[in-house]
């Protein structure tokens, strides 16, 4: 699997360098920042954000740049922040940042760590980028910028467009995050074959209707998108852009009848075949569905509703059935039946008597749907000529029956055999969709993330249209060996209408008239299928005259399919030893082809080499999950295992502004609840800390994250001071309660001890303590007398602060902070009194006047609806000063938050420690 995700931390840059070559005091006109740039209420003004992508036969070469320049008076943090496509592989990364320009190399992973610890040790400048496979997860870039300082950023990345649906989609996704005085998207599609038509869905929104111009010829075409600043705004006076999206490009080739087509060009052959009027196979399909309890709510509901779709699509000459499962397996039919009216009538019905609970035996339902078919094949009961498959529905990890993964993977290959493929569709952000993604390849299939929301039932007839409609099996095609060489995968277990097969290898130039003749493809069910050779002279003239084309596409096609290739061939080594093999080949074509895989590192250093960070790839693959973060930081690394690095705070200056006293602590962005009690919510695109504090009585206890899908409850039991100062009694938290549903594991923090509970075995840490508790892949890690972190994989993590006070103190009590980042994989059902901005807001904060005290300035909030004043104060982090805490900027709401949290705060009182709430 490619690389889709960087995380870099940083550690600092030494001032000096900045001083040595004279340039952090250039100012921001110096690139070109004047005139009527748009600033937030932090004074970020982006010049620029530009994207250009370039299709040439299929392949897209993406570049996003963004110019920035910090106006404020003071020093802080600029964010560049773009999602990188599933299956992407980034091949570059540069910082421009006042003239000091960072650059990226690849190198082998052990080769890379040693260079970044010498210039660690050598007092270097160093930081640290770790990159993470997913399918289409936040690339995010922070850095912290002096006043007037200007920085630029540069991400590259290349992907092969895939055929789905008789369509090629490129899908970019723009979210400049604020107004650009200059905003372009600019997409050039060159394809030899020729161009049938090109699309822009109005993805974006109705309020860029007539802004995209399309220029077609017969085998190019030009896109652009030029919004003015007056044109991205939401409303003719607002100061947010409406630019949120994906801007995405349509279009389709011409074919030969045969379908085929063969590119040759620079010593590599591309052979695209997707060959259309043929006759639908009939198919023999298993529907696997998962019915467990956290498939209740919106997602079962829009299981039933895609399902009812897909069985009405059913053929006559198809046959199917239904198996849907808990900690129990149940089929509708225990086997095979055909796909008449009465007999999908009646599945439909069987769908809609589905009501969610119980645990998820995975294995067990896997290995009944392969039963099923490997019996109607040994009756003979199946078509020769039809295709079987399995298509299961999930939004979990097994729970029940066979729990370790590489069993349920090795069962699950043993019972199919090669002879039927295995799609999987993972529902939600919490599913194991790296485990979804093996069994699926190594089965013949695919997988693919449906994420759980009101378009769940669109994404999953979507999705099955792209199997529903087999035109060939086992397709083998055959090169003549004197011409090629290297050729990647040539054999494939089903073609599927609408879809595309591409295969590329090197070709021998001298011996091209073989090709011409020899190059054929067979099929189970076909004749011979001859194929079309591209004209070599006439290609060559063509890419060679297009000043947008890329001449290494061939070369680049070659190594993308080839990499891929054998990552999912490592993924199936049955032995360690041919594993070990595979990986020397995947990391020499890094390195050759300067990509970054699992066994790569990206060095990023600058013109000097005296500061550089290094590009790595963490141990879990689903760390970052929704939303990754790659953020150059003041925080040092984190060298404490298995704790989050945001809970282990070090207040150190980052090196791109000039020398500060009592720096402050990186960019807080951090949700908490500390001291009596005051809420802190960080939004991370907007960038805003906003305060308030809850004001009610001793024993009540508060909802602060309520997730049904992912099944976590969090709240918190006030206590109150020992007696009322100024006619008010002070309450803050004596107990914090944390229930993870579907482990059935909870826990309880008191100002006197840490208890974790499993039904009626228990466990207690009292605070005298520094040690760990591990049950069911959750860590509780105690800090004697400070903290207590719990880590629920790499999904979520949380912190409890302790407070101690004098204990003959007249007033104040011993009280819990808790502190929550905002990278948590809850689900967007999510609430509670921080649950709840987990889907952020549109927040406008506008008309600011000087308020009673000088510090304490007043503004006007719009959110939700609502308008209020709020004021802007300080309240505390006391990560790394449990005693005067360090000062946080925000904007207080006041009256308990009204009109900023959803309803009023007495909607958030639950009646146990572990009480879900219910939504206000």
């Amino acid at each position: 699997e490619v690389e889709n995700l960087i995380d870099l931390e940083m550690d600092g840059f030494s001032s000096s360098s900045k001083a040595r070559n004279g340039r952090y005091q250039r100012s921001a006109s110096d690139w070109g920042y004047d005139g009527d740039l748009v600033e937030d209420d932090d004074k970020v003004g982006l010049y620029s954000y530009k994207v250009q992508s370039t299709i040439t036969s299929r392949l897209a070469n993406t570049m996003i740049q963004a110019k920035m320049v910090n106006n404020a008076r003071r020093p802080q943090p600029i964010m560049f922040d773009v999602q990188v496509p599933k299956g992407a592989f980034i091949d570059n990364f540069t910082m421009d940042i006042n003239g000091i320009t960072f650059t990226s190399h690849i190198r082998e992973k052990s080769e890379a760590r040693k260079m970044y610890a010498q210039a660690k040790a050598k007092g270097k400048a160093a930081g640290i980028v770790r990159s993470n496979a997913l399918d289409m997860e936040n690339f995010q870039t922070e850095v912290n910028v002096p006043p007037g300082m200007r920085i630029q950023f540069q991400l590259h990345y290349h992907e092969m467009i895939r055929r789905k649906l008789s369509s090629y989609e490129h899908v970019i996704s723009v979210k400049p995050g604020r107004l650009a005085k200059h905003l372009e998207v600019d997409v050039r599609i060159i394809e030899p074959q020729g161009l049938r038509y090109v699309h822009v869905p109005n993805s974006l929104g109705d309020h860029f209707n007539g802004i995209t111009t399309i220029s077609k010829g017969e085998k190019k075409a030009h896109v652009s998108f030029k919004p003015t600043m007056d044109q991205q705004r939401k409303c003719p006076k607002c100061s947010s852009t409406a630019v949120d999206g994906n801007f995405v490009v349509q279009y389709d080739v011409n074919r030969e009848t045969t379908g085929g087509e063969l590119e040759i060009f620079n010593g590599y052959f591309i052979h695209f075949f997707a060959p259309e009027n043929l006759d639908p196979l009939p198919k023999n399909i298993l529907f696997v569905i998962d019915v467990s309890g956290s498939m209740w709510g919106l997602k079962m509901k829009q299981t039933i509703e895609a399902m009812k779709a897909i069985l009405s699509e059913l053929r006559a000459a198809d046959q199917f059935s239904l198996i849907d499962f808990n900690h129990n397996v149940r089929c509708w039919r225990d086997n095979l039946v055909s796909a008449t009216p009465a007999q999908v009538e009646d599945a439909k019905k069987y769908i809609q008597t589905i009501h969610p609970n119980g645990g998820t035996n995975i294995n067990e339902a896997l290995l009944r749907a392969t039963f099923i078919l490997n019996e109607a094949k040994s009756l003979g009961m199946l078509d020769p000529n039809s295709v079987s498959m399995i298509v299961l529905v999930s939004d979990g990890d097994p729970t029940v029956g066979e729990l370790k993964l590489t069993t349920i993977q090795k069962n699950v290959k043993q019972s199919i055999k090669d002879e039927f493929s295995l799609f999987c569709l993972g529902i939600g952000f919490d599913v194991d969709y790296d485990f979804l993604q093996r069994i699926a390849t190594d089965n013949r299939g695919m997988a693919q993330r449906i994420f759980g929301n009101q378009e769940t039932s669109l994404q999953m007839k979507n999705f099955y249209n792209q199997v529903s409609t087999p035109l060939l099996k086992k397709i083998q095609f055959n090169y003549p060996q004197e011409s090629v060489s290297d050729v990647t995968q040539s054999s494939f277990h089903n073609y599927f209408g609408g879809s595309e097969i591409v295969v590329a290898g090197k070709v021998d130039t001298e011996n091209l008239q073989h090709l011409e003749s020899i190059v054929t493809a067979t099929a189970a069910n076909a004749e011979l299928v001859m194929e079309t050779l591209r004209d070599v002279e006439e290609l060559d003239g063509f890419m060679k005259k297009d000043k947008y084309a890329d001449p290494d596409f061939t070369r680049k096609l070659w190594a993308y399919l080839t990499v891929n290739q054998m990552m999912a061939e490592r993924n199936a080594a049955p032995t360690a030893a041919l594993k070990r093999n595979i990986t020397k080949s995947i990391l020499q074509m890094s390195l050759d082809h300067h990509i970054v895989t699992p066994f790569t590192a990206m060095l990023i250093e600058n013109a000097e080499k005296d500061e550089i960070m290094l590009a790595d790839q963490p141990k879990d693959p689903r760390k970052g999950c929704c939303p990754g973060t790659l953020g150059l930081t003041p925080n040092a690394p984190n060298n404490n295992k298995g704790i989050p690095a945001w809970a282990n705070v070090t207040a150190v200056p980052v090196s791109f502004m000039p020398e500060q006293r009592s720096p402050p602590v990186s960019s807080l962005s951090i949700n908490r609840v500390d001291n009596d009690p005051h809420f802190i919510i960080h939004l991370p695109k907007s960038q805003r800390n906003i305060c308030f504090n809850i004001n009610s009585e001793p024993g009540k206890i508060l909802n602060l994250v309520s997730d049904p899908g992912t099944g976590v409850a969090v709240n918190g039991q006030l206590v109150g001071a020992k007696k009322a100062e100024n006619k008010k009694l002070n309450t803050y938290f004596g107990k914090i309660g944390f229930y993870f549903q579907k482990k059935g594991l909870k826990v309880e923090i008191s100002t006197e001890k840490i208890t974790l509970k499993d039904g009626s075995y228990a466990i207690t840490l009292s605070w005298a303590d520094t040690g760990h508790i591990i049950r069911k892949q959750l860590l509780i890690s105690v800090k004697k007398e400070s903290n207590v972190t719990i880590t629920v994989g790499e999904e979520m993590s949380f912190m409890v602060l302790l407070h101690r006070v004098w204990k003959k103190h007249p007033v104040n009590v011993d009280f819990l902070g808790i502190y929550i980042p905002p990278e948590n994989q809850f689900s967007p059902a999510a609430h509670g009194l921080i649950g709840q901005f987990v889907s952020e807001p549109e927040v406008s904060i506008h008309h600011q006047t000087p308020g009673q005290a000088p510090e304490k300035p007043q503004a006007i909030m719009e959110v939700k609806g609502n308008k209020f004043t709020v004021t802007r104060g300080v309240q505390k982090d006391y990560r790394t000063d449990r005693v005067l805490g360090t000062d946080v900027l925000c904007w207080f709401v006041h009256n308990s938050g009204k009109g900023f949290i959803d309803g009023h705060y007495r909607d958030y009182l639950v009646p146990h420690l572990y009480s879900f709430m219910k939504k206000p």
